[in-house]
């Protein structure tokens, strides 16, 4: 069961300057270029987390991804 959240307090800790290997999960940017991340917690929980342009951590996850562009599909590497 994945739950769609806003970007919380916790959110704003992801660090997008440290990349581990592997993945947690996928983003996706919709036509808006929001991004909603799909991700895997070490205890195998799912969440959702959704960013809007207008959003403090945008640019931030943006750049943890890799960049994206509307309609693209992404692994999300995990945070440090």
């Amino acid at each position: 069961m994945a739950l769609l959240l806003a970007a919380t307090p916790a959110a704003a800790q992801l660090q997008s300057d440290c990349r581990g290997t592997g993945s947690i999960g996928n983003a996706v940017m919709a036509a808006d270029g929001t991004i909603t991340l799909s991700v895997q917690g070490r205890d195998g929980t799912m969440g959702a987390f959704a960013y809007r342009k207008n959003d403090s951590q945008y640019a931030r996850i943006l750049s943890h991804i890799g960049g994206m562009r509307p309609g693209e599909h992404k692994k999300v590497p995990p945070f440090c």
